[in-house]
């Protein structure tokens, strides 16, 4: 009788935990441009003798405070730095973020959107305004972006505080001329993406007993669901076993729960045009499979499905704002877990492409699920360009550490659109070499090819493996984002520490800079 008991009550408060939000946030608002006589106020400030018209108009409506206190701390206004001012003049706090004195850029404008934004998502003020003098609808809209970006938290599993104010929840206004025609342009061009980021956040920020891979493609089916343009499509375990996807289905044969290959095509591009391919690693946890990792750190092997979550929140992005392309997300979905079933180091798996590999390490499974992925979607779509995206090795964050996610490609041209596209969305790249020797360091004596090899250059190894499954001729792309998915602190001022959803932001900028 008490099981009976026990159980509705376990369910019913496990519902009541998923479906709580997963984050609380401020409702961006414009309004005309005005300083308040009181509250939270936000201003970026230059460097040097001139710290802005703004600055001049509120210090001189508080008797000269703000200037005082600014000397007082040292302040400079230099790039990428802060003063949080409680209690200056008539204002309850005001916060100063730093610009330098180089060029206002949309990257310069979306860090002081993002400043904004994290001290927006601690503050228990109900109103935070931040002030922009400046006319140009765009500039208030990446402001206005930016502070989307830093206010982003994930509080689904947390218990309301009961002891603490509430933060985070109210309004965050951008005061500017701009007015209406800011408000617009962030509405159509730059909410779409951040709310791209935010899924994508979502995805790899929930814990693997939540996340696997056919509640991956739930998630997307619901985030979709009403877009124009759209259509989805998943294979299933026996439809892989049809097309012969040894790759995926060797990696997802180890876990009770079974993988998935997701496509998400969107169609806003000049009819019968090819899609633009991104291709994403979803493993949505990684336990090393028979070649079990260690412990330490195991936990965050959750965010191995980041590639996935960064393709699909690019489509979600480009379909939001109505982008004029065609473009197709594919998220190669498995759990990778050792069991009787799990795949062995020594096996040979044949891929849908009727190549062979012999696995080394079944901890290197991410490019055994993208070349089946890359196999499938240049068969069905004949895509015009192929980038694929994953947190593939530990290799990468030796050389690049947390600053630049790696880029191999064999075309010059796409890996310098990329190099810019990441300049400009703040998602930096840095090339490494795709060496003819990679060759020899995968040779097999029993399959075509293994599927790692040598001790030197593994980052290297894996994307040369991963493109021999990608067709002469196809401009490709490899992003290796191992270092990129998730920061214990917080690196950039639009990346709260978590979940970054690296990759969303390129991939949007490649789209704009390249192909609209």
């Amino acid at each position: 009788m008490l099981q009976t008991l026990i159980r509705p009550l376990m369910l019913a408060a496990f519902l009541a935990l998923v479906s709580a939000p997963a984050d609380a946030r401020r409702e961006l608002r414009f309004d005309a441009y005005a300083v308040p006589a009181s509250g939270t106020i936000a201003l970026a400030v230059a460097e040097g003798d001139d710290p802005g018209a703004v600055f001049a108009e509120i210090d001189a409506a508080n008797a000269g405070a703000l200037r005082r206190a600014v000397a007082a701390a040292a302040f400079q206004g230099k790039p990428n730095t802060q003063l949080d001012l409680p209690g200056i003049g008539r204002y309850d706090r005001v916060l100063l973020v730093g610009i330098g004195s180089g060029p206002v850029t949309p990257r310069v404008l979306e860090d002081v959107g993002g400043a904004v934004g994290q001290m927006a998502a601690r503050s228990p003020a109900e109103r935070i305004e931040l002030l922009w003098a400046g006319t140009e609808p765009d500039a208030a809209a990446h402001l206005a972006f930016g502070a989307d970006l830093g206010q982003y938290r994930f509080d689904t599993y947390r218990m309301p505080p009961t002891d603490m104010p509430v933060t985070g929840q109210g309004d965050l206004v951008i005061r500017t001329p701009a007015g209406a025609a800011a408000a617009e342009r962030y509405r159509a061009q730059w909410q779409p993406v951040a709310e791209a980021v935010r899924f994508a956040r979502d995805l790899v920020t929930e814990p693997g007993n939540v996340l696997y891979p056919e509640a991956f493609v739930e998630r997307t089916r619901a985030a979709f669901r009403g877009v124009p343009g759209v259509s989805i499509e998943v294979l299933d375990v026996p439809a892989m076993q049809e097309l012969g996807m040894g790759g995926i289905l060797s990696v997802g044969q180890g876990s009770a729960r079974p993988p998935r290959l997701l496509l998400v095509r969107y169609d806003g591009g000049t009819r019968g045009e090819p899609p633009l391919a991104f291709v994403g690693k979803g493993i949505t946890f990684d336990t090393g499979g028979v070649s079990l990792k260690p412990n330490d750190g195991m936990w965050r092997m959750k965010t191995d499905m980041g590639g996935a979550a960064a393709v699909t929140g690019a489509v979600l992005a480009l379909a939001a704002r109505r982008a004029p392309v065609n473009a197709v997300a594919v998220a190669a979905l498995a759990e990778n877990m050792p069991s009787g079933m799990a795949a062995r180091p020594g096996d040979v798996v044949r891929t849908a492409a009727g190549r062979t590999f012999e696995i080394t390490s079944t901890d290197a499974e991410g490019r055994m699920v993208l070349v089946d992925a890359l196999w499938y979607v240049q068969r069905q779509y004949r895509p015009r360009v192929v980038i694929d995206v994953a947190t593939l090795t530990g290799a990468v964050v030796t050389a690049l550490g947390d600053d630049y996610a790696g880029l191999f490609s064999r075309d010059d041209a796409l890996a310098a659109q990329l190099t810019a596209a990441g300049e400009a969305s703040g998602e930096a790249v840095w090339r490494l070499p795709l060496h003819p020797s990679y060759a020899r360091d995968i040779q097999s004596p029993i399959a075509d090819v293994r599927h790692s090899g040598g001790r030197g250059a593994g980052a290297g190894i894996g994307a040369h493996f991963i493109g021999t499954w990608v067709d002469e001729g196809v401009s490709w792309a490899h992003l290796d984002i191992a270092g990129m998915a998730w920061f214990e602190d917080s690196i950039q001022p639009t990346v709260p520490p978590g979940a970054t959803a690296f990759g969303v932001r390129l991939l949007d900028r490649f789209v704009r800079d390249v192909h609209e």
